[in-house]
């Protein structure tokens, strides 16, 4: 994916950069116009009826549509005109952490699972108290599974899933999937 060029490495044991070539910089500008050319053609499918101030449903798949297209167009414009001239190196491993990984995953995955059956607020505070294990586990954190670490995780997941869950339901009239039927867990 990267092409080495003779001021990106030498014989001498200079690592090359991780930066991509420039040709690879333009193709992901034109796979973000792509994509965005996607969303146009699904914001085609929306009713444009005029709602509440003259603004209709399509118009922020539109607008995503269009802003999307303008820094897909404006990447490929500064692949082509001599690439990311101020990139730095991303540094970082040169190989996956597959644990913490797993352990994000696992997360989202169970949070999709389990929403309808235990709720929003649990399934969120489920997701965060395990996305946040493996976030510490890639920092190479070692009190990753102490009790007291556990319980702050999951008092932290509650209180910040318990306040959007009830902004959502409570002011904006949007219905989430709660563990009862009054709308308020």
């Amino acid at each position: 994916m990267t092409e080495v060029s003779s001021s990106d490495g030498d014989a001498a044991g200079v690592a090359p950069s991780a930066i991509p070539s420039a040709r690879w910089q333009a193709a992901v500008g034109v796979a973000v116009v792509l994509v965005a050319a996607g969303l146009a053609v699904g914001a085609l499918q929306i009713p444009g009826a005029a709602g509440y101030g003259g603004v209709g449903p399509n118009f922020v798949p539109w607008l995503c549509a269009a802003v999307l297209g303008l820094c897909g167009v404006l990447l490929v414009r500064e692949a082509l005109s001599g690439g990311y001239r101020h990139a730095q190196d991303a540094g970082g491993s040169a190989r996956g952490h597959w644990g913490p990984f797993a352990w994000v995953s696992s997360g989202l995955l169970l949070n999709a699972a389990l929403i309808t059956e235990i709720g929003f607020i649990l399934g969120c505070a489920l997701c965060y108290a395990l996305a946040v294990q493996g976030l510490r586990r890639a920092q190479g954190d070692a009190r990753t599974l102490s009790p007291r670490v556990l319980l702050v995780d999951a008092l932290t997941g509650l209180a910040i899933a318990a306040p959007v869950f009830w902004a959502f339901t409570q002011f904006l009239a949007i219905g989430l999937p709660g563990l009862t039927n009054t709308g308020w867990l």
